[in-house]
């Protein structure tokens, strides 16, 4: 009985504290088990962008949803440690609208640059999303008039890397939706501290 009390009294003690952030990993992880019943065929018909007749409404559709598709438990969870790591720290810094709005935003031209350039592929997972959310996550204690080194070092080290990764290897990472995460996380830094106007 005294057990039962302190497991009650610990889950009385949980928050859900980032709700885009949390909602979009078990979303995330409802496709992940949707597909592995499905037999892949969740993430072909909603989890993945890939060149498809326009007249489809799903096509529209997975302009958005690919980054909620992942191929494998170890793809998705690898995605989700920097995802729920550096997420909520954006979350609470720029708020939940306008975090949602950089997800979808970063979905989209991710998915429409991908249906765009790359034909004979598809596309699917979170890692744009990570990306952008590693560049937003070192500018959090941005203040005015100033750029930390630490935002510079970032920039420098992840697209870099995938710079690179882009012109010397070729592998089933897309390294230019890791690029283009990145350039959008910092067009909303630079956007969010009033730098960039649209």
């Amino acid at each position: 009985m005294k057990i039962m009390q302190q497991i009650q009294s610990f889950l009385q003690m949980i928050e859900f504290d980032s709700p885009v952030i949390l909602t979009f990993a078990l979303v995330s992880f409802a496709a992940l088990i949707l597909n592995t019943i499905s037999r892949g065929g969740a993430n072909r018909l909603f989890f993945s962008v890939y060149r498809s007749s326009l007249l489809s409404p799903l096509t529209y559709m997975r302009f958005f949803t690919h980054v909620l598709g992942h191929g494998s438990l170890s793809h998705y969870v690898g995605n989700m440690m920097i995802f729920l790591l550096l997420g909520p720290s954006v979350e609470a810094n720029y708020g939940s609208n306008s975090l949602m709005f950089m997800i979808a935003a970063t979905a989209l031209v991710t998915g429409l640059v991908h249906f765009i350039f790359f034909p004979r592929s598809s596309l699917r997972g979170a890692s744009g999303i990570v990306y952008m959310l590693i560049t937003l996550s070192s500018m959090v204690n941005f203040s005015e008039g100033k750029i930390p080194l630490t935002f510079l070092l970032v920039v420098f080290l992840y697209l870099g890397k995938e710079i690179y990764g882009a012109i010397f290897h070729a592998d089933n990472v897309s390294q230019l939706t890791h690029i283009i995460g990145a350039v959008m996380g910092i067009l909303f830094v630079l956007y969010y501290q009033g730098m960039l106007a649209l």
